[in-house]
């Protein structure tokens, strides 16, 4: 086994990690936009609260490990190398400046609620278009990142995919924030009156 081979499994491990602390969060803020009660929302931003390391961490190891290959074999002069270290960079910061602030702030704010239907300001927050159009920006820019490292290519090109995927993720965001809105709320009102 290589130096090079095990920071590549480093590498490719910490982006599973990656991106299943992403499919967590994307999971809680879907449900918690369609959930009817506290609690339920509660139970979702404790399990959203509980990868809150997990995606810095592996972030991080993406980072550090495929610095390492790129120093090591690749040189900092690839294009694409350098256009993916720089979306995750982007992606890092924006993770924790933006969705987790706001999952947090959903979990304490419905910690302090009794259980019972949702008050307003727990829908607010638990149907923030911000939060969700972000989510998507960011999952979209990882599969960016993705298509880079399969395809490896020049750096225009690579920062025009780029720009395609985190266009798509801010789109296909935009679409689904407003077929909710639009979406009849018989559904939930049924909900509440059943619970």
């Amino acid at each position: 086994m290589t130096f090079y081979s095990m920071m590549l499994f480093i590498h490719v491990s910490a982006a599973i990690c990656l991106f299943i602390g992403f499919g967590i969060w994307l999971f809680g803020i879907t449900a918690i936009a369609h959930a009817a009660r506290v609690e339920q929302v509660r139970t979702l931003a404790d399990v959203m609260l509980m990868v809150r390391l997990v995606v810095p961490v592996s972030a991080l190891l993406v980072i550090v490990a495929g610095l390492t290959m790129t120093l090591t074999t690749w040189g900092l002069q690839t294009g694409w190398i350098a256009v993916a270290l720089g979306s995750l960079i982007i992606i890092g910061p924006i993770g924790t400046w933006v969705i987790d602030p706001k999952v947090r702030a959903i979990a304490a704010l419905a910690h302090m609620l009794p259980d019972g239907p949702l008050p307003a300001t727990l829908v607010a927050h638990s149907r923030d278009s911000l939060l969700r159009l972000t989510m998507y920006m960011l999952i979209a820019m990882l599969f960016g990142i993705i298509f880079l490292m399969t395809t490896k290519p020049v750096f225009t090109s690579a920062i025009g995919a780029m720009v395609v995927f985190s266009f798509l993720g801010v789109v296909s965001g935009m679409l689904i924030v407003r077929a909710r809105r639009a979406a009849p709320p018989d559904r939930l009102q049924q909900h509440e009156e059943a619970s």
